[in-house]
């Protein structure tokens, strides 16, 4: 049984079985992308943090040996290597020879090679994880966009007036009873009031509004040295004026100061 020959490839829905032979394949074709490292120190910790290595015990020997891996392969992949990785280089084969060396029986404790090389990896550490969390935040044009949007020059604010119920009106004619309630000492009886010569007394009122403000303040309708009496012949004759579509109610804005005007 002759077993199937696969195909290299499949272009456009046809099996390729044998390399075309004017097909050439640049040198540079394939390429192995490294991990960048900001450093020579960026790659020490690196090489630690993948071997679990503790920092403070730091293993020369293997380390070195790694690192020399990693610059090898930069130079066989033409990578423009930095003189910094080449001083660490050779500072890491400095350590590891004073390792090497017999140790001279002194009375004062010798520093260990090693200490210069920890601490400065324990700083970049530092740095690199605040750097990290730095870059974590949200960030203006990165993260966040601001929007600026320009108002037309025929732009108008116009102001919306809400509708004024029956249920605001009685809160509102609460809150004068409650204000008139203080008046009630120097209550003077007199005739009984009339509800149309009230409201004619409170067109007569609206209509010296000027033009710019034809509004005036719910409250200010009331005389609170009428006592409750003219407070209710007053509401009664509010209510008349709506009634006849007159006058009407209306507020400026939600929960605001009632405001009464003529209307049209």
């Amino acid at each position: 049984m002759v077993q199937q020959v696969l195909p290299l490839a499949f272009i456009r829905g046809e099996a390729l079985i044998e390399k075309p032979q004017d097909l050439f394949i640049p040198p540079d074709a394939l390429e192995v992308i490294l991990e960048t490292f900001e450093g020579p120190l960026d790659l020490l910790l690196y090489l630690i943090r993948k071997q679990k290595f503790d920092i403070m015990d730091l293993p020369i020997s293997p380390i070195t040996e790694q690192y020399m891996v990693y610059v090898e392969l930069m130079k066989d992949l033409k990578l423009e290597l930095a003189a910094e990785y080449l001083v660490m280089a050779a500072i890491l084969a400095e350590i590891k020879s004073r390792l090497l060396l017999p140790k001279q029986t002194v009375d004062e404790e010798e520093e260990d090679p090693r200490a210069e090389l920890v601490r400065r990896l324990q700083e970049y550490e530092v740095i690199k994880h605040a750097a990290e969390d730095l870059d974590s935040l949200p960030r203006l044009e990165r993260d966040i966009f601001t929007a600026d949007v320009a108002l037309a020059d025929n732009f108008k604010q116009r102001q919306l007036l809400a509708e004024v119920s029956l249920a605001e009106l009685m809160a509102a004619l609460n809150g004068v009873i409650k204000r008139n309630s203080a008046f009630e000492h120097h209550h003077i009886h007199k005739e009984s009031l009339s509800t149309r010569e009230r409201m004619s007394a409170i067109l007569a009122q609206l209509k010296q509004t000027p033009e710019q403000a034809p509004y005036m303040e719910f409250s200010r309708l009331f005389t609170p040295e009428e006592g409750r009496q003219g407070v209710v012949v007053t509401f009664l004759a509010i209510l008349e004026l709506i009634k006849e579509s007159l006058i009407e109610c209306i507020q400026s804005q939600v929960y605001g100061m009632l405001q009464v005007r003529l209307k049209g």
